[in-house]
């Protein structure tokens, strides 16, 4: 649908911009049954209803005219639940508006407030703010609301979510009785319902949500891992996918700021934003993102909310969403106008249930498969440099001279392998990150079953018949990892990651003793020196490598997991019942192992 019912002034604003149809939301807003009404609207992330809402308020700011006159007190309010949001919206009413001759103010927090207050004092005919900050000017008497014409409350479920109920209906309050109210809601839950009931008048309820399919602009990826790899993960997503821009998701700001510090040190130009920032810190790091200093973006859910980041073809969830809702926010940042984009959503084997449910429930089909490799990435990497563009463009004089200068005193073979050289400078080294195939398919990364089991204390781990080679206590050294049973710790993956952090083989590798906050292992004699030198690295990871003294000795004649000095059972073949006294043929009676109890009665047993 062309935007032929629109104002002139806006209808150029929009040609300049390359739009040519409306969007769904867009031309639902502009239809005849919602002219000069209230709206309630859900519509998917990326769907353009910041210019919805621009297109539906011209009516009442513009009337018959095709500029906006002076600036006196707003005719138009825009609330939106982020300093982040409220800015890329007056952004985008900014040159939406600019043939109209509109002044917009912002107000949100962090900002310097007395600037604010003398840009309304000034006039202005839109305010774009944060819940928080409006109320503040309110109430100090800066903001006047009595002409306003227009409210629109944008991302309204996140604004209740974040608890700026009471900030809102203030604010609404405040305004005049005949103003037009646009809610706009990704989804219409029952606060949300609540809320336009009290303060819409016969809303027209708009929907232009896909229930029945997802993001057709977006590839869903599910990619499983060993719960202790998820940044290893990350770093070959990342160096696979190779996106001009990327946005990596984290459940708290702790993890954040980790995950942020580790990837700049690999070489990645990464920016974080997460609620602890400073409003001046968070501009800088979006300028970076936005003029292509900084390519990833590590965020909490609160501080990407409403994030329209330029060339964003990632999304990558490193901790997994809340809900339905969280994934489709989250992996909405991407696929936006049009443009292709990727979501990746990294999947510990003890979650792959709850992802699949997620899933489900959002009726998105992801494809499964194991992290990117290393083979995967440099083949990648040797494709796009093959293809790169400057190969292929007209050269200058000045750089005809220069080449010919190289050439006059090296191969074109030196040549070209300084360039490769060069160019791989440039890239952060892929890691070696094991396919946890648990819940799935038998794992790729270890061959040969792992012959392990579950008791109710800690566990041995033999080697592996024609996999490892059985070696005696004096052959060995033990050492221990500070992860166990409590974290989910398993063979499947203890064993490559203890291959990867030690730079040794499953073949030096002797039992392992898994405990529920630790595990030890044997380590060959042989290579203890190499190995010794490579776990030095390890040193303030989440999991690390310390040499330990061997754990006590077990006895599994009674069967695996019964603890150390129980008797291996009455006599009987195979264990069976402890010894409780003195039978014919039954051999003599165990040495007394425990304390008397009360009243000089012995207990016979063992302990653990």
């Amino acid at each position: 649908m062309p935007f032929s019912q629109v104002k002139p002034a806006l209808q150029r604003a929009l040609a300049e911009r390359g739009y040519e149809d409306a969007t769904p939301v867009q031309a639902a807003v502009l239809a005849a049954s919602a002219e000069g009404r209230d709206l309630l609207v859900s519509a998917q992330t990326g769907s353009g209803k910041t210019v919805a809402y621009g297109l539906a308020a011209a009516i009442d700011l513009l009337g018959d005219g095709e500029t906006m006159g002076a600036a006196g007190a707003p005719l138009e309010l825009v609330v939106a639940p982020t300093r982040e949001l409220a800015m890329q919206v007056a952004s985008e009413l900014a040159w939406l508006y600019a043939s109209a001759q509109a002044r917009i103010a912002t107000c949100v927090g962090g900002m310097d407030s007395r600037r604010e207050q003398r840009m309304l004092a000034a006039g202005a005919h839109i305010v774009v703010g944060t819940p928080g900050r409006l109320r503040d000017h309110l109430e100090r008497g800066h903001l006047e609301l009595s002409e306003l014409k227009v409210v629109v409350l944008d991302e309204a479920d996140e604004m209740l979510d974040l608890g700026f109920r009471e900030d809102l209906e203030f604010i609404l309050e405040a305004t005049p009785a005949a103003r037009r109210t646009l809610l706009f809601s990704a989804t219409i839950a029952k606060p949300i319902a609540n809320l336009a009931r009290s303060y819409q008048r016969d809303a027209v309820r708009i929907d232009t949500t896909r229930h029945d399919e997802p993001h057709g602009d977006i590839d869903y990826r599910a990619i499983r891992i060993a719960p202790n790899e998820i940044e290893h993960a990350v770093v070959n997503v990342l160096r696979y996918f190779e996106s001009p821009g990327a946005l990596v998701f984290c459940a708290t700001r702790e993890a954040v700021r980790h995950l942020y510090v580790n990837l700049r040190e690999r070489g990645f130009a990464v920016v974080a934003l997460s609620g602890e920032l400073t409003q001046k810190e968070r501009g800088e790091a979006m300028q970076a993102l936005r003029d292509g200093r900084a390519r990833v973006c590590v965020a909490t859910d609160v501080a990407a909310r409403g994030l329209d980041l330029p060339d964003l073809g990632l999304v990558v969830h490193a901790d997994m969403p809340a809900n339905k809702a969280g994934l489709l926010h989250r992996s909405g940042r991407t696929g936006r106008a049009g443009r292709k984009g990727a979501a990746v959503l990294l999947v510990p084997y003890n979650k792959r249930r709850r992802v699949e449910q997620l899933l489900e429930s959002a009726n998105i089909a992801a494809t499964w498969s194991g992290p990117p490799s290393g083979e995967e990435i440099r083949a990648g990497d040797q494709a796009r440099l093959v293809n790169d563009p400057m190969l292929s463009e007209t050269p200058t004089e000045e750089d005809l001279a220069l080449a010919r200068s190289l050439l006059n005193d090296r191969t074109a073979e030196q040549v070209a392998v300084a360039l490769v050289r060069l160019h791989r400078a440039a890239l952060p080294a892929p890691e070696d990150v094991f396919d946890d195939t648990r819940g799935g398919s038998t794992p790729t990364s270890v061959s040969g079953p792992i012959k392990t089991y579950k008791p109710e204390r800690d566990a041995l781990v033999d080697p592996i018949p024609g996999e490892f080679t059985r070696m005696g206590p004096d052959d060995v050294s033990w050492y221990r990892l500070t992860t166990g049973r409590s974290n989910g710790a398993d063979p499947k993956w203890l064993i490559p990651l203890i291959c990867r952090l030690g730079h040794v083989t499953k073949r030096d590798i002797g039992q392992i003793r898994i405990f529920d906050r630790e595990t030890k292992f044997e380590i060959a004699k042989a290579v203890e020196a190499k190995f010794a030198k490579a776990i030095e690295a390890t040193v303030g990871d989440d999991i690390r490598i310390e040499e330990a003294s061997a754990p006590p000795a077990r006895n599994f004649k009674s069967g695996p997991g019964k603890p150390a000095g129980k008797p291996a059972g009455g006599g009987k073949p195979g264990g069976g019942k402890p010894y409780k006294g003195n039978k014919p043929n039954q051999g003599p009676r165990p040495a007394f192992a425990g304390k008397p109890k009360p009243g000089g009665k012995p207990s016979h047993k063992a302990r653990p």
